[in-house]
């Protein structure tokens, strides 16, 4: 397989892979601010046609968040997604000053977490941390 790997991704692309793997759309103002706003946006696609994607924010200190990371669940196992991250993590270490360190964290789809593991990923809760946590709020009218 030939895949191809660019900077950014169009609310389309990323809407429609949000749904190839099960997750809920967005708005496209909503997707739009989040990709606009992301530190950097990495996609795969064979022959123009969107595969996968990943995105890195990073407060431009200590911490970064890895979200999005999304394969077509046809085309998992090709080394994708590892690809996908391994890019966005090679950006942040471009980033490092001396004596810098930068933490990235993320929240996994469940089922994921070996994936994350591999890449060198700690899971939680572990010795030193926690559980991962998070609250969805909603626009209530």
């Amino acid at each position: 397989m030939d895949f191809s790997y660019k900077n950014g991704i169009s609310v389309d692309d990323y809407n429609r892979l949000r749904d190839a793997v099960g997750w809920d759309t967005l708005n496209k103002e909503q997707a739009q601010a989040g990709i606009n706003r992301s530190r950097m946006v990495v996609s795969c696609y064979e022959k123009n046609k969107i595969i996968g994607s990943a995105r890195i924010l990073w407060d431009g200190g200590y911490i970064a968040y890895l979200a999005d990371v999304m394969v077509l669940p046809s085309h998992q196992g090709f080394g994708i997604g590892k690809k996908m991250v391994g890019e966005l993590i090679l950006f942040l270490k471009s980033q490092l000053k001396s004596e810098w360190k930068i933490k990235i964290v993320l929240i996994s789809a469940k089922g994921k977490e070996p994936f994350y593991e591999k890449l060198g990923f700690i899971k939680r809760p572990n010795e030193n941390d926690g559980a991962g946590m998070n609250m969805w709020i909603k626009y209530d009218e």
